[in-house]
């Protein structure tokens, strides 16, 4: 990734970390705080005008490459991220170069080469502003060959989640800082696949008791629809059995009413000197009247 801003400072050394973070994104300088604390920045060549770095990112090793020209910082990284308008890697980079360059600013330049102090300040030039160099003396060659071989399996193993290979035996140097780095955040990595296993197996059961439970509700929502049904039927039956006792009752008064008028009018009959027991006298007198008319003579 390349990124190229306007910058004023005349040298590199006066990109302060002030000046870094006021132009970074709050993450990306964090994290490059955090690579910085961890001794993964190693700056393989530099002067105020530009530098040479490399570091162990999360997913292997990039190469930055930051220079300071007409009035402009232009950086490059071997990374692809989209972080603007630098990345993590390259902010790292500038954070060690200005860790680095600060004690020398009171040293003078007579600081022998053959120091094992790595930053060398290198005499004055025609009056020009002296340069700071870097080499990287505290790395063996040996070392930094064994290292690369054993990064490009470790990579492979760490990229198809399998255990790292064996890391070449070496003293206590920065290239077994890098090794023990690696294995750290591989060992960081596999915790974090293993817990995110667990998280998915988790989910799946709380998925399947969820199917399970909504299947239950399911089956309660349609016996309670199938039980409406059937109260409501049950209602219907109530009402009509309700209209029909009415009208049992209703009935039953009228034939209560008639019985009472039917005893009086039997009553009445039955009376002693009745209308109806004279008309029955009536009667039985015109028939024993009748029937001695119509009597033969002898």
């Amino acid at each position: 990734m390349r990124n190229k801003i306007p910058c004023s400072a005349e040298r590199l050394g006066l990109l302060d970390p002030q000046m870094i973070q006021a132009i970074s994104e709050g993450s990306a300088f964090q994290i490059a705080q955090r690579y910085l604390s961890e001794s993964r920045v190693r700056i393989m060549e530099a002067d105020d005008a530009r530098i040479t770095s490399t570091l162990i990112g999360n997913s292997g090793l990039h190469e930055q490459t930051i220079r300071l020209k007409d009035g402009h910082l232009i950086s490059k990284c071997s990374c692809a991220l989209p972080e603007e308008p630098m990345c993590r890697h390259c902010i790292a980079a500038l954070l060690e170069y200005y860790r680095r360059a600060q004690p020398q600013q009171s040293q003078q330049p007579s600081v022998s080469e053959e120091s094992d102090i790595p930053p060398l300040a290198s005499p004055s030039l025609n009056g020009k502003t002296p340069s700071t160099q870097w080499r990287a003396a505290d790395v063996k060659l040996s070392d930094a060959m064994q290292f690369m071989e054993w990064l490009h399996p470790a990579t492979k193993a760490i990229q198809t989640h399998q255990q790292l290979p064996d890391p070449p035996t070496l003293k206590r140097s920065e290239v077994s800082i890098w090794i023990e780095t690696i294995r750290g955040l591989a060992d960081s990595r596999r915790e974090s696949d293993q817990g995110s296993t667990r998280l998915t197996a988790e989910i799946r059961d709380r998925e399947t008791h969820v199917r399970r439970l909504s299947q239950e509700l399911r089956t309660s929502i349609d016996e309670m629809k199938a039980t409406q049904t059937t109260a409501q039927a049950l209602q219907r039956d109530i009402a009509t059995y309700q209209e029909t006792m009415a009208k049992v009752a209703e009935l039953a008064t009228e034939m209560i009413k008639h019985e009472e008028q039917m005893r009086a009018a039997a009553r009445e009959l039955l009376q002693e000197g009745s209308p109806f027991e004279q008309f029955a006298n009536s009667v039985k007198e015109i028939a024993q009247t009748l029937k001695a008319a119509v009597k033969p003579a002898p």
